[in-house]
């Protein structure tokens, strides 16, 4: 079992940026995915950012350009830089752990909300 916390959300002013951390309790190493993703109001839950475990990266096309997902390998924290946010980025974002097989294992979400 791991566990994932994540950190960082808040209010930002459109424009801004803001620095999501998911801190795992196991080596991320061990996964083949390691993921970010959203969940509006009244909205289904929508992948953000992948970054492989060989460090290949992939983005929503509504994203691309403006996030950058990261991770340390020391700290088994996996990141995401928001830039130039917009009021459709507001949403609770989660931290996804996958694996080819097996279960994958979320956080608990954290709130961003970008205000106009």
């Amino acid at each position: 079992q791991v566990q994932l916390v994540e950190s960082g959300g808040g209010l930002v002013q459109v424009g801004g940026s803001l620095r999501l951390s998911c801190a795992a309790s196991g080596n991320i190493l061990s996964f083949n995915t390691m993921n970010w993703y959203r969940q509006a109001p009244g909205k289904q839950r929508e992948l953000v950012a992948t970054i492989t475990r060989g460090g290949r990266t992939d983005y929503l096309d509504s994203v691309n350009g403006r996030f950058g997902i990261w991770r340390d390998n020391t700290k088994n924290t996996i990141y995401l830089d928001m830039n130039t946010v917009k009021p459709e980025d507001t949403a609770v974002y989660y931290c996804n752990l996958q694996r080819l097989s097996g279960p994958s294992f979320w956080g608990q979400g954290t709130q961003v909300t970008v205000s106009s």
